[in-house]
Formats: structure tokens, sequence, C-alpha cells
């Protein structure tokens, strides 16, 4: 990816509040103060506190992490995983770059190997540079470019990337034995998303992500979603992988017509979105109308 364009366009982006909406403000308040951890099947489970959900392994011989949420929600996790397993991280995977996955690295992966798509540390490093925060980052110390896999005691966890969808640098993450998949932040499970345009969003290639990762794992796999509606969490399966790809594709028709009637962004987010109230959050649609103006901004702005 072009460091001189993610600049460029990551400064336009921050400055234009409405099209830049709230969300991700929104989305790192939500918190459980003293985390949840929730097992899933054959060792894997979730913890949920504060940022992107964290998915865990842990069997006889490793301890598997995957994102990090923040230092002192990854403190929590670090510490509750530690009395479960007796053991500390070996293993730290970032799903991608955004703080609130990879801003417990320094406390998730101090003495672990952290694994992460090869765009991430340097989407990471420039967020910082914009935020001033490039003391607080702790970066992969290993990446990959299409696919990475390992065997981690009696399972093996396999890496998967498709192309740029909510970032450049996303991966979908599969505990194979177990059949669970975290997919970071690739859905907001029936909720607004964060569309990274400054990162290298693509939402044409993340509606055709989502359909390879729902033709690639089955209806018995279990999936890890980065956020999700409080009224429907964030575990689900098969379908709810597509209808985030529907929820883009309604967008993508939103913000075309707006464009071909010659409406401004503003104008264009304005009309909402029907059929997809369940993605409202607390009873707002001020969500969905800014993922509207930034699919207007992704199909009007000519790329370098």
């Amino acid at each position: 990816m072009d460091r001189r364009r993610f600049l460029k366009h990551g400064a336009a982006t921050l400055s234009a509040g409405f099209v830049a909406s709230a969300l991700p403000l929104s989305l790192v308040a939500e918190t459980l103060p003293a985390g949840l951890f929730t097992p899933i099947r054959r060792g894997t489970g979730r913890f949920e506190s504060r940022g992107g959900t964290i998915g865990w392994l842990i069997n006889d011989d490793v301890l598997v992490v995957v994102d990090s949420q923040f230092p002192e929600s990854a403190t929590a996790c670090r510490d509750g995983l530690g009395e479960r397993s007796g053991r500390s991280v070996d293993l730290l995977i970032n799903s991608h770059h955004h703080g609130d996955h990879t801003g417990g690295n320094g406390v998730l992966g101090a003495d672990a190997e952290i694994v992460a798509h090869e765009n991430v540390p340097m989407l990471q490093r420039m967020q910082a540079e914009q935020r001033g925060s490039l003391d607080a980052q702790t970066y992969a110390n290993t990446t990959f470019a299409e696919s990475w896999s390992q065997e981690v005691g009696d399972e093996t966890v396999r890496l998967h990337h498709f192309g740029p969808a909510h970032t450049a640098g996303d991966a979908i993450i599969h505990f194979e034995k177990a059949d669970v998949v975290h997919m970071g932040d690739l859905v907001f499970n029936y909720r607004p998303a964060y569309i990274d345009l400054g990162a290298g969003a693509d939402t044409a290639n993340w509606m055709a992500v989502l359909e390879r990762a729902h033709d690639l794992f089955g209806d018995n796999t279990v999936f890890i979603f980065g956020h999700g509606n409080p009224a429907n969490g964030v575990l689900g399966r098969r379908e709810d992988v597509l209808v985030m790809r529907d929820y883009l594709g309604a967008l993508r028709d939103a913000a075309a017509a707006g464009i071909n009637a010659g409406k401004s962004a503003e104008e264009t987010a304005a009309t909402g979105l029907e059929g997809f109230e369940s993605h409202m959050v607390g009873g707002s649609a001020d969500g969905i109308k800014g993922n509207i103006a930034t699919v207007y901004e992704e199909m009007t702005t000519v790329k370098e």
C-alpha cells in the first residue's frame, strides 16, 4: 500500500467529521469493566471488555490469543488466561492494525511471537504517527502475505488474507480442529461498520472477501466477530457473514443512487437505509448514515 496516499487520504478522512463518523469512539466506549471470558469449544473462547473482541486458545502446550484491545483490558485478559492455563501467551495474532485490536500488544505479546498480515506494522505505525502514540506501539515480528499456519499443540491455526476489505491488512483466523473462526472487523455483527478508507478499505472487495469466507467454512463453524450489536452479540454462523455482505451492498447501492441523482454526500446519507433497521444501535440511524457518506466518498474519490 502506498504510504503517501494513505497519509493524504487518512488526514482528509480525519478532518471530515461527517464522512468519517464517530463510530470508532462509540465502539471503544462499550466496556465490560471486569472483562468476560466465554468458552466456545475445544479450548477456544472469547474475551470481551473494551474494544475489539479477543479470541483465545488454551491447550496443554500453548496459549494463543487473537487481538489485544488496550493495555488495561489486555492486562485483565492476560491475568485471567494465566489463571486458566498456567501459561504466558505463546502466540499473539493481530487481525488488523486498529488500536482497539493492537493497543495491548505490549502486554499480551511481551514474550510471544506476534503474527499479522504484512501491511499491519506499516498501517499501525502510520496511525500512531497521526495520533502521536509511536512510543506505545508493539509490532508483529512475523508477517505473511496470503496465508500462514502453525501447529499449536493439538490444534492448527491458519490465517488467510483475501485482499483489501475493512483495511489493507485484514486476517481471517481459523482454529481448524475446533472449527472456530475469528473474523476481526471484517464483520460488524448487525451494526454499522468502521470503513477505514485511509487504511485501504475497499467495500467492493470486502463483499467478495465475505463471500469467500462463507464458502470456505461450514454450517458447523462458529464465528467470532470484532464487534456486535448488543442485541446480537459477537458470535455467529456463516449466514451472519452474508448479512454483513448484504449490508455493504446496500450501502454501495444507496451511495450510487445518490451520486447518479447528483446529490451531495450529506443529502445521500440523509435518506438512510431501508431494510437494515436491525443495524441501528440504541435506536439511532446515525452510524448507518455515516457509513453511506463514507461509501459515497469511496465511490467518488479518484485513486492515485
